[in-house]
């Protein structure tokens, strides 16, 4: 059986220095906040490291639990779904003058993305941390 992957790729430059990007993003308190799919996120452990579980509840009442696979301060974080080939790649790059690009990728093997990213969440991200 061959196995596609779908891949959904954004980048957004935030007027924010690297350290606040990457802390604000990884924070289960802030996720509903700029994702609307999301109602409320939790984690079992602080501080999060790799091996770190989020649980997130969707708008539908869904729990959906993710494993931090990847965790370097300020540079990438990656969750992978305990329940099927999903997951998300946070990767962030410090373009200087306190601005941050954050690249957000979301891979779904043989399937399709529940609720996919758009510009328009990574755009609410970016409102939020400006002002």
């Amino acid at each position: 059986v061959i196995k596609y992957m779908k891949e959904n790729k954004l980048t957004i430059q935030i007027n924010k220095p690297i350290n606040e990007v990457f802390e604000f993003t990884t924070n289960p308190n802030n996720t509903h906040k700029w994702i609307d799919s999301i109602v409320t996120e939790e984690i079992n452990e602080k501080p999060i490291k790799v091996g770190t579980i989020y649980r997130n509840k969707s708008k539908t009442g869904n729990w959906s639990e993710y494993k931090c696979i990847e965790f370097v301060e300020s540079e990438r974080f990656v969750l992978k779904a305990l329940n099927g080939d999903y997951s998300v790649i946070y990767n962030y790059k410090d373009l200087g003058d306190s601005t941050t690009e954050m690249e957000y990728i979301e891979h779904a093997e043989g399937g399709d993305f529940e609720n996919p990213f758009t510009q328009e969440v990574l755009e609410k991200l970016k409102k939020i941390l400006e002002t």
